[in-house]
């Protein structure tokens, strides 16, 4: 048992718009039993299949809950509502007209994360008012990243419902947390409805955040992926972060651990506006961090994530070596993309294409390894390697990578530290 676990390489995607949150888009947007999957050819039995488990009903969130118990829990509160575009329920029907017309309760303001309240600004947002419900939204990513006193004047519940992407370095998180923060400051009791983690509950992956590396993409010491859903992470970091908020998670029905999205039966909502597919949000965790060091992510075009480059790239030549390497669940091709926004926005970049085959098996982690360590060899003149620890937030790994390390045995090098967080990760799963 002791020889296998050493071998561990890492531990391992609402129907219709209803009418009234349409126009409200339309109005607010301006433009271990050791149940992971492994590298190796060593392996352990998981805890169960998901390529054999389905769903028998479509999953409810925790805003489908609240609906579905007259909002019982928030009876009498004076709410702050943290959301944006992301937050509607079954019926596509927004959680800020739900809870504006829900009886006993009253709603005071509203909070936005990054890329605002209809998700669609790629920059700082400014406060402003809502012209439906006439209530201020206080922006979370202008001049301020919490909420301060007089944002929170009158209100004796946050209510967080926002869906987030599963990874490390996805600001909706961080905005969560510091929210966390001020409520338990103030005594402000914290409810967070529950939302699916797009690429699941089980796997773990990528190097820990290094301590001294903490920022508003980096909230705590954690691997990029890290396998619990929104109110799951909250309850974490609550616990290890030692925050003491009133918190309140309100659960999903129907979610499982092995469910990527598209098990949900939920329709996908771009959270923010790069992610416009589940395959991208599968693939982000390891192409994003690319980004910093040069490289295009594909912003603007069609498939963020699902392609990157640049102009100093030969696609073909990188996707030769990508497939050379027989990474599991995916295959590369050649293709030319014009960016828009980020690196090279507006020139034409040399690419790569991503394809996903087996979305199960796939390790975005160790895909971005994989690059990282092609481009440095073909390009070290234009790839800037040690511009990864911005969002990989861990030296080591950085180093080995420049060291020429093999991606394999990076990841080989992650697993002490992957198997000591789901140990504590575990306490705080709210689902099979």
């Amino acid at each position: 048992m002791v020889s296998a676990f050493q071998n561990i390489i890492v531990f391992s995607e609402c129907r219709g718009d209803d009418l009234t949150a349409t126009k409200r888009a339309l109005t607010t947007f301006a433009p271990f039993t050791l149940s992971f999957a492994l590298l190796t050819t060593s392996s352990f039995p998981a805890r169960s299949s998901p390529r054999r488990s389905g769903h028998t009903a479509r999953v409810q969130t925790g805003l489908d809950v609240l609906e579905a118990e007259r909002f019982d829990p928030l009876h009498g509160k004076h709410i702050g509502l943290i959301t944006n575009h992301t937050g509607v329920d079954a019926l596509g029907r927004s959680n800020i007209d739900l809870v504006a017309h829900a009886a006993g309760l009253k709603l005071v303001a509203l909070f936005s994360p990054e890329h605002g309240l209809a998700g669609g600004a790629n920059e700082n947002v400014a406060s402003s008012k809502d012209p439906t419900t006439g209530l201020p939204i206080y922006s979370l990513y202008g001049d301020t990243r919490r909420p301060t006193d007089e944002m929170l004047q009158g209100i004796d519940a946050l209510v967080f419902d926002i869906q987030d992407a599963g990874v490390r370095f996805y600001t909706y998180t961080v905005t969560m947390a510091y929210c966390m923060e001020e409520a338990a400051k103030r005594k402000i009791a914290f409810y967070v409805l529950d939302r699916p983690n797009p690429m699941g509950g089980e796997i773990v992956e990528g190097p820990m955040l290094d301590p001294d590396k903490t920022n508003f993409v980096a909230y705590y010491p954690m691997p990029v992926r890290y396998g619990l859903t929104i109110g799951e992470l909250a309850q974490f970091f609550n616990a290890e972060n030692h925050i003491g908020a009133d918190l309140h998670v309100i659960p999903m029905r129907n979610w499982h651990r092995n469910y990527f999205f598209e098990s949900t039966g939920m329709k996908w909502i771009p959270p923010s506006p790069a992610l416009r597919t589940t395959k991208g949000a599968i693939l982000y965790p390891g192409i994003e961090i690319l980004q910093n060091s040069g490289v295009s992510v594909g912003r603007g075009t069609q498939a963020p994530f699902e392609v990157f480059g640049a102009p100093w790239m030969d696609g073909e030549a990188v996707a030769a070596a990508l497939n050379e390497r027989h990474l599991p669940g995916l295959r590369f091709e050649s293709k030319t993309f014009i960016p828009i926004g980020g690196p090279h926005s507006g020139e034409r970049c040399g690419g790569v294409s991503i394809r996903i085959t087996d979305r199960f098996v796939v390790r975005p982690m160790r895909l971005g390894l994989e690059i990282a360590e092609i481009l440095q060899k073909l390009y070290p003149k234009d790839f800037d390697t040690d511009k990864l620890v911005g969002l990989l937030g861990n030296a080591d790994t950085v180093q080995q990578i420049k060291d020429g390390v093999p991606p394999e045995k990076i990841v080989t090098s992650w697993s002490d530290a992957l198997s000591a967080f789901d140990q504590v990760r575990r306490k705080y799963f709210l689902y099979k």
